[in-house]
């Protein structure tokens, strides 16, 4: 079974050493550059990892140009930033790989302080409280570890291309009766600061994404 990791960037030089040396055998790295004004791409690219340039900004078009751009029976999606350890990949791989879901959610536990800010957890819990109400699957965080089919993703047909990517993809995948479920994986403190919970403006940005992508998909 092929795995293609989709790895989001802007501006991870420092990260992207510890997540790439982490990759499990059988996980082909697909480092998605958005924008990078550091090393980010010589550094993904000295790893091995395939390199893919998407200029238009947004968490959801590099996203989608990773998706694009597997080949893989299976993709999975984790942040570039460190928070998440890629050792724990098969957390959310294998039950797809097993038939027993269609898309995996990584449900996020933090294991040191400040790995999770109070206004970034408050915002997340509202939206799962949300989603478990519209779609009745048991999801407790959107986190950004995932996987699912790479064909089926692509039948999703998701449009959104800025935060509210993640939440979309959940929304269309409940309505096409997905399998959904849930595996617990570490948040740890990421490298630098975040683009979304390290500032209470990019958590209002990426809500506001949110909430648009929610009435689109009524």
């Amino acid at each position: 079974m092929e795995i293609d990791v989709v790895l989001p960037c802007l501006d991870e030089e420092a990260a992207l050493p510890w997540v790439l040396e982490r990759m499990p055998a059988g996980c082909r790295p697909i480092v998605v550059d958005n924008g990078s004004t550091d090393g980010s791409v010589k550094v993904a690219a000295g790893f091995g990892a395939q390199v893919v340039v998407e200029p238009r900004r947004g968490f959801g078009a590099a996203c989608h140009a990773g998706l694009l751009a597997a080949t893989g029976d299976i993709v999975a999606f984790m942040d570039a930033d460190a928070s998440l350890d890629p050792r724990q990949l098969p957390r959310v791989t294998e039950p797809v790989a097993a038939g027993d879901a269609d898309l995996m959610l990584g449900r996020r536990i933090t294991r040191s302080a400040g790995a999770w800010p109070p206004h970034a957890r408050a915002a997340n819990a509202l939206l799962a409280r949300r989603l478990r109400r519209r779609t009745g699957a048991g999801v407790h965080d959107l986190g950004p570890m995932r996987a699912a089919r790479r064909d089926a993703l692509l039948a999703l047909g998701l449009s959104d291309r800025r935060f509210g990517y993640p939440l979309e993809m959940v929304l269309r995948a409940a309505a096409a009766g997905w399998r959904i479920a849930e595996a617990e994986v570490d948040y740890l403190p990421r490298a630098g600061r975040s683009k979304v919970t390290g500032t209470v403006r990019g958590t209002v940005r990426a809500i506001g994404d949110m909430r648009r992508v929610m009435r689109e998909n009524a």
